[in-house]
This record gives C-alpha cells, sequence and structure tokens, in this order.
C-alpha cells in the first residue's frame, strides 16, 4: 500500500562530539536544520523521538556521543495564525522564497504576548500559504531576528524551500552581515568565539557564562571610529538568540542602546547627546548571501540602515565634527 503524505518523517542521527553531555531537545535542534527547540520539545513529550531504540518523553534527557537517536517529524499542519493586512517591504520575491526588510519593533512570529502584528501575520496576508515543516506555527520563518534589530530575512513559501534554506543556515553556508554602533573602540578583525547559553540567573537573557552552551562566532569586519563609540561591521558565522548584542557586551563593548546587554548609559557628553534618541539597539541586518534553493545560484540582497538609524547616526558624525574642532 502506498505511503500517505501526511505520515511522519523519520530521521536517524548519531550524537557527535561537540554535542557531548548536551540535552536531548538541545541536540535534535541543533542536528535537524528545519527543528527549532521548541518543536524538538514539543516531539519529545508526545513520543516522537527514541533514544537507543527507546522511546523517551523527557526534553532534559543528556546524550552522549555516540548514541542513536530517531525522531518522526509530522508532516506540516495548516497555520493557525490569522493573516493581517499591515505593511511589509518586500526585498526580493520568486515562487520560492521572499526577502524582506523587517522593521524594528516588529515581532517575527506570535508567542505570548504577540498574537497579532507580527510579521507572519504580515506575511500570511501577502503571501496567502507559507510552509510549516512538522507543525511549524511560524510558517515561512527559516531564521529570525530580535524585535529590535532591524533589516534582512529570508522567507520560505513552500516546504521544500524551507528544508533547503534551513540546512544552509544550518550548515553555515548563509552570509549574514549587520551594522552596530557599540560603545568604546573596537578594531576590525576581532574574533570571538564565545560559546552561548541561557544565561543561568536571568531566564530572559543569553550569557557566555551558561552552564549548557553552544559554539557561537562574532567577526569585525569593519569599524569607524568615532568619539566614544564606534560604527562597526559583523558578520557571524552562526546564529544563536542575540548572539551579536551578547558577545559584544561580553567584550565591554555593547550595542548603543540595547537595554538588556548594558548599552544603554543615562548620561552621555554633548557629542553624544544624538545616542538619547534610540529607543532600540542600533543593530541593523544589512546584508544576506545565500544560494537559490532551486537551482543553487548565487543571490545577494543588501539594505541601507533605516531612517531612525541613519538620522542619530548622521548626528552623531555632525556632533563629533565639532566636537575634534
Amino acid at each position: 500500500m502506498a505511503s500517505d503524505p501526511r505520515d511522519p518523517e523519520v530521521e536517524h542521527l548519531v550524537v557527535p562530539p561537540d554535542q557531548d553531555g548536551f540535552r536531548l531537545d538541545q541536540a535534535l535542534a541543533s542536528l535537524v536544520a528545519r527543528l527549532s527547540r521548541s518543536q524538538a520539545q514539543r516531539l519529545i513529550k508526545d513520543g516522537a523521538v527514541s533514544v537507543e531504540g527507546r522511546v523517551t518523553t523527557r526534553p532534559g534527557t543528556p546524550v552522549h556521543v555516540g548514541t542513536l537517536m530517531a525522531v518522526a517529524v509530522p508532516a506540516a499542519a495548516p497555520a493557525q495564525v490569522a493573516p493581517q493586512p499591515l505593511p511589509v517591504d518586500i526585498v526580493y520575491e520568486d515562487s520560492w522564497f521572499l526577502v524582506v526588510d523587517k522593521p524594528a519593533g516588529m515581532v517575527v512570529h506570535p508567542a505570548a504576548g504577540h498574537a497579532e502584528g507580527t510579521l507572519v501575520n504580515a506575511l500570511l496576508h501577502h503571501v496567502g500559504d507559507l510552509s510549516g515543516i512538522g507543525g511549524e506555527l511560524r510558517p515561512g520563518i527559516v531564521h529570525r531576528l530580535d524585535k529590535g534589530t532591524s533589516g534582512l530575512m529570508v522567507v520560505a513559501k513552500h516546504d521544500r524551500a524551507h528544508e533547503t534554506l534551513a540546512r544552509q543556515f544550518h550548515d553555515r553556508e548563509v552570509e549574514k552581515a549587520y551594522v552596530a554602533l557599540v560603545w568604546g573602540t573596537v578594531v576590525p578583525g576581532r574574533r570571538i568565539e564565545d560559546p552561548i547559553g541561557r544565561d543561568p540567573v536571568n531566564r530572559k537573557k543569553m550569557s557566555t557564562r551558561a552552564r549548557r552552551a553552544r559554539t557561537a562566532v562574532t567577526r569585525v569586519t569593519a569599524a569607524e571610529a568615532l568619539p566614544g563609540v564606534t560604527l562597526a561591521r559583523i558578520t557571524i558565522a552562526t546564529g544563536r538568540t542575540h548572539q551579536i548584542r551578547v558577545h559584544l557586551s561580553g567584550i565591554g563593548h555593547p550595542v548603543v542602546g540595547d537595554a538588556l546587554y548594558g548599552g544603554v548609559h543615562r548620561r552621555v557628553p554633548p557629542h553624544l547627546r544624538a545616542l538619547s534618541r534610540l529607543d532600540r539597539p542600533f543593530l541593523h541586518a544589512a546584508r544576506l548571501a545565500f544560494a537559490h534553493p532551486e537551482d543553487g545560484r548565487p543571490l545577494q540582497f543588501e539594505c541601507p540602515l533605516p531612517p531612525d538609524l541613519q538620522t542619530v547616526l548622521d548626528e552623531l558624525k555632525a556632533d563629533a565634527a565639532r566636537f575634534r574642532r
């Protein structure tokens, strides 16, 4: 009898050395590109995951190098998110994916406290139907940006595109470049490799001091020194939650305007007064490069700073010029 296309797809995995001692949900999310950690937890609790041939329903079960795992990923369920006619800046679109310039202040996907007004709500109105692998409640979303971060995101239109793009992100084949304004002087060429995990004290934060942390790599590729701050070009080889903000704060140069990681100063000298106008982190996803999911041709997209950041930067440079004179 022919198989039902709605049947779960079973993936067999072996825990690699860099996942030794990790929680089961962490290992699955790392090894299966199309699964987020919350998805992995849900599948585990639903009995869809086995370890060494035995079903386990505990996401926190530790796994070790060489451990055999199997996960049954169900077919995508229709999205339950309501489309909303919200404005969305579409940079590029074809039958496989679209690239959007997400504004600061917009949450990417619905969650507690943000059932509406998200990027997903807007995209469902524009596209009508997006991919949703494994019962995903964040249709089409291959990666994300923090609420306070603006810039480029790629969104899959169907499951084949989603799987291919997710694999590229997982295998670190996607180039991601950001523009950030940070406190102090940072020189180009700085590389930060501190692993990142959940902060042991404040669960709303990520930290380089976490007991369970995942590899993270951040590089400063260009820098323009201004009095008291640096305008930096940042690239990331990984995509951990809050990665740039955590790494820069960890080396003593938090992103200007980032209240969560020490980037807000109550008092600033006159030549930095423009910074008081910021109501979010000065962080913008400026460049995204990847292979087209259909034929592999290289693509790259860039977008300039949004008006709120550009205005602050222009005023800052003008004040800096006066300060130097």
